[in-house]
């Protein structure tokens, strides 16, 4: 992965290694020779430690999906990094920009989402990071006093006023909003840009205006956003945050950005056996970068064949979500299922159920995939067949139409589709 590892030029060596660990960009960095804390991160550190005052650390999330995968949570690892180390994470839930849609990465304009789909997927986002769960299983420290705000932005940018919408539009230009490269592409192009998406990093920007941040968080691509909060706090007459950049984790392809819509994703909420089989399967080349983004693993210290180091990462990345046994119980199990072509060592593997209750028999292979929810559609099912991808208790299925009677003849079955997802078929 480019950049993993990278330092921008300045201070980073006064930086603690955990603030450093998978940083690929800084600003401003300052010079070598400067002390100034509005320059220096690590300046603006010791003034805040010197006066007993934690760093406001800002990361914001729009919730207009479901799901977190390990491509996010990169930026919620640094957060409780900051946490951890004493400062304040500044959780902002963009209830109010994601009816908006961040236009980074966007070739045309995103569908508006209604308020009561965004606060449901704020919900589940909340979950998935660990709200109700003990700190030392969650993704963030919701229990520590002090170490965490979870602010939406509606609570300030829903009652601005048209005149205070003027104030922000007159803050930038056409210039500038073209000069970001996702516009500038569909500009080029005649792609057309709707005027409210202009609006969208002038809201992020006025967020850390509402929250006073010092530090802002975000990957790579979102740059231009986080820059213009400094350039909002300049002219509401505050301290300008730090930008701190992290690079975007290449999906399960080891090529492609990770994201559920190129199905290239591990989520959060994966169970601890289809975990660990897709990560073991990630190419040798990104193996690395998992290690340095998404775990604490001393590189040097583990093994060089490449083999024993891709478990080693599978494993250590299963472990910080569900724990060493579940860890080593999955990794145990995916052992069994590979060496079980027979079916052998499916039956001793312990593998997440699919109910067959609500699957109509007799029922054709296709039909059966979709109903236990191994593939989202019937036709996908057939593609999946057709390719060679499915076994039933490690033996290839061939045909789509191939037809079972009742429910008896899978029952304690475990089927597969590819290398990484299991299902252990049962009756009730």
């Amino acid at each position: 992965m480019q950049g993993v590892g990278a330092m921008p030029v300045g201070e980073t060596m006064a930086l603690p290694g955990w603030l450093q660990r998978g940083l690929v960009d800084l600003f401003p960095a300052g010079s070598g020779g400067a002390t100034d804390p509005d320059q220096l991160l690590g300046s603006r550190l010791a003034e805040a430690e010197a006066a007993g005052r934690p760093l406001r650390v800002k990361l914001g999330i729009d919730p207009t999906g479901s799901d977190i995968h390990l491509g996010h949570s990169i930026l919620f690892r640094k957060l409780r990094a900051f946490q951890d180390a004493g400062h304040t994470a500044v959780l902002i839930i963009g209830d109010f920009t994601a009816r908006i849609g961040d236009p980074t990465g966007k070739s045309s304009t995103r569908v508006q989402l209604d308020a009561e789909a965004v606060e449901a997927n704020a919900r589940t986002y909340l979950e998935q990071l660990g709200q109700g769960q003990p700190r030392e299983r969650a993704l963030l420290d919701f229990e520590t006093p002090g170490r965490l705000e979870v602010r939406r932005n509606s609570e300030w940018l829903a009652g601005l006023d048209l005149p205070q919408v003027i104030e922000l539009l007159g803050i930038s230009t056409v210039g500038q909003m073209l000069a970001k490269e996702d516009f500038a592409n569909r500009y080029g192009s005649g792609t057309p840009i709707s005027l409210h998406e202009f609006l969208y990093p002038l809201l992020q920007g006025y967020d850390s205006v509402a929250v006073q941040a010092d530090l802002e968080l975000g990957g790579t691509d979102q740059k231009f956003n986080v820059a213009m909060g400094r350039d909002l706090q300049r002219h509401f007459g505050q301290r300008p945050q730090f930008g701190l950049l992290l690079p975007i984790l290449p999906g399960l392809d080891g090529v492609q950005k990770m994201s559920k819509s190129l199905g290239n994703t591990v989520g959060l909420r994966d169970d601890p056996l289809t975990m660990y089989s897709k990560l073991e399967k990630v190419p040798d080349a990104v193996v690395d970068a998992y290690l340095t983004l998404l775990t604490d693993s001393d590189l040097a210290a583990l093994p060089a064949n490449p083999r024993e180091r891709q478990r080693a990462m599978a494993l250590e990345i299963t472990r910080a979500r569900h724990g060493a046994e579940a860890a080593a119980q999955a990794q145990a199990d995916a052992a069994r299922l590979v060496a079980g072509a027979s079916g052998s060592g499916a039956a001793d593997a312990e593998v997440p159920e699919a109910s067959l209750a609500a699957v109509n028999f007799p029922a054709r292979a296709f039909y059966l995939l979709a109903a236990v929810g191994l593939c989202a559609s019937s036709s996908e099912a057939r593609r999946a067949i057709q390719g060679g991808g499915v076994r039933l208790d490690g033996q290839k299925l061939a045909d789509p139409n191939q037809e079972f009677a009742d429910t008896a003849v899978l029952d304690g079955k475990v089927l597969q589709l590819g290398k990484k997802t299991f299902r252990r078929l049962v009756a009730g």
